[in-house]
């Protein structure tokens, strides 16, 4: 996993902008994996049925190993990597854009398709916004009923953000957490303090957060 983290796209939108009378609508949504950047596609072309084109391009994983981009009928390299580019330009990954076109009759060009298919995407980036997801230590926190409440106040005083679930149970309550790595260790002291040394605290993975 990565140690610095990675950008990806804040919020899911549709952007259009329109070219010689031709009409660019780009689906941006951020997705965890292939499948449902394949379902986002599907989905697309399902809504536009009546539309030309439906181009798409995706970035996935951390280091944005896994890369795919369609021209969907478009002369070659005129849609999809212009789309890959613009995600590219932004460092964006975990990301799916989906480009719809309905021709309005004058032809563009190869490079004027090109600059229409990036432009899409790239506004729509705009119009989404940026954030950032850092790396994080999973943690399992137990401790009895004695020390339940005091722990899981104090858990969230020191950063309510790392809370992901709580559950209390007959033995106690159950805290699963997710912290930046380098707040593992303050978490363990955190734990040992509030419940006078009888708390437990484990790793059980790691994962990303919004930063």
């Amino acid at each position: 996993m990565t140690t610095v983290g990675f950008r990806t796209v804040a919020a899911d939108v549709e952007h259009d902008i329109e070219v010689k009378r031709s009409l660019f609508r780009c689906t941006l949504r951020r997705v965890a994996d292939e499948d449902a950047a394949r379902t986002v596609i599907a989905q697309v072309r399902r809504a536009h049925w009546d539309a030309r084109h439906h181009c798409s391009a995706y970035v996935l994983g951390p280091a944005g190993a896994l890369q795919r981009s369609h021209d969907d009928g478009e002369p070659a390299g005129t849609a999809g990597a212009p789309m890959l580019a613009a995600l590219h330009g932004a460092e964006l990954t975990d990301v799916v854009a989906v480009v719809t076109r309905w021709f309005g009759g004058v032809l563009l060009g190869t490079g004027g398709l090109a600059r229409a298919y990036r432009a899409a995407v790239t506004g729509a980036i705009e119009s989404a916004g940026v954030l950032v997801r850092r790396p994080v230590t999973l943690l399992a926190v137990a401790a009895d009923h004695a020390h339940a409440g005091g722990l899981e106040h104090a858990v969230r005083a020191a950063d309510p953000a790392a809370v992901r679930a709580v559950d209390y149970t007959a033995d106690g309550v159950r805290l699963a957490l997710a912290v930046p790595p380098e707040r593992v260790d303050a978490l363990r002291t955190l734990v040992a303090e509030q419940t006078a040394g009888t708390g437990s605290l484990a790793e059980t993975g790691s994962d990303f957060a919004d930063a």
